[in-house]
C-alpha cells in the first residue's frame, strides 16, 4: 500500500498526535521507498535488528522504542549510523512510544491485562496527561501468575512476594514501572506486574506488603508491536514479522 495511506492510518488509530511523549513519534525516517508490502515489527530500532528487517524485504520498521528522545539529537555518532543504515536499506521507520503503551486494543498494557485474564478493567498511572497502565480483578495463585508470566512473556520474572498469596486485584504497568509501587497500591492492587526493577522498590513492597512481579523492561513490551502488527496483516493485507532482539533487560 502507499506509504502516506499507511501512516495517515497509523497515526490516527495510535493518536499519535494527541498523546504527548518524550520525543517526536510518528514517521521517524523517510526513504525513498513510498510503497509498503512488508511490515517489520520490533522493540527497538538498532544495527542488528534494521539488517534483520532489510534482509527479510522489510519496507517499513515498526517500533516502540524509535531513536528520538526528548531534544532531537544530531545525526552523527550512532544515531546517524541508524538512520544511514535505514536510509541504505529502503527501510522507512515508524515509532509508536506513549501511543503504543496507552492503545486500549493493541496497546502494551491492554494486551498484558487480556494475556492475564484482568477483568472490570480500569485505567491508572498518567504519564504527561495520558493514562497508560491497567488494574483489574483476577483470581490466581501468585505462583501461578509468575508462571503463566514466564511462560507466555518468555522471560524469568523477578518476584517481591511481600503481599497475599491469592491475587486478586492485580495492576499492570509495562516497561519501567518500578517506581510506582505505591500507585499501584494506591488503585486498589495487592499485586503489581511491571517490567524494570530497581533496589528502592523493594523496601517500598515491603512496606505497603504488595506482590510485585518485574517481568522485564523488554519482555512487557514486546506485545504491543505484535499486536499492532497482526492488526495491521488483517486489516490491510500486510505482511509482517516480529524481531526477537532480547536484552535481558
Amino acid at each position: 500500500m502507499n506509504r502516506q495511506t499507511l501512516i495517515t492510518y497509523l497515526d490516527q488509530y495510535l493518536r499519535v498526535h494527541e498523546i504527548k511523549d518524550y520525543g517526536p513519534q510518528g514517521l521517524q525516517v523517510e526513504t525513498d521507498n513510498d510503497t509498503i508490502l512488508r511490515v517489520a515489527t520490533a522493540v527497538d530500532v538498532s544495527p542488528p535488528i534494521i539488517e534483520a528487517a532489510a534482509e527479510w524485504g522489510a519496507d517499513m520498521l515498526l517500533v516502540h522504542h524509535g531513536l528520538f528522545w526528548r531534544n532531537v539529537e544530531r545525526l552523527a555518532g550512532p544515531l546517524g549510523a541508524r538512520v544511514r543504515l535505514l536510509m541504505r536499506h529502503g527501510l522507512n521507520l515508524y515509532a509508536a512510544h506513549l501511543p503504543l503503551d496507552a492503545h486500549p486494543v493493541v496497546g502494551n498494557n491492554a494486551v498484558l491485562g487480556e494475556m492475564f485474564g484482568l477483568q472490570e478493567v480500569r485505567w491508572w498511572y498518567d504519564a504527561m496527561g495520558t493514562q497508560l497502565g491497567v488494574v483489574g480483578r483476577v483470581d490466581l495463585p501468585l505462583d501461578e501468575l509468575v508462571a503463566q508470566v514466564n511462560s507466555q512473556l518468555h522471560t524469568t520474572a523477578r518476584v517481591l512476594a511481600h503481599g497475599r498469596s491469592q491475587v486478586r486485584q492485580l495492576a499492570i504497568l509495562s516497561g519501567g514501572g518500578a517506581d510506582a509501587v505505591g500507585l499501584a497500591l494506591a488503585a486498589g492492587a495487592d499485586t503489581y506486574l511491571t517490567g524494570e526493577t530497581s533496589h528502592a522498590s523493594y523496601w517500598q513492597a515491603a512496606d505497603y506488603g504488595l506482590n510485585v512481579i518485574f517481568a522485564g523492561h523488554y519482555a512487557t513490551e514486546t506485545v504491543g508491536v505484535q499486536a499492532l502488527g497482526r492488526h495491521l496483516a488483517t486489516q490491510f493485507g500486510l505482511e509482517t514479522r516480529f524481531f526477537d532482539f532480547p536484552t535481558q533487560m
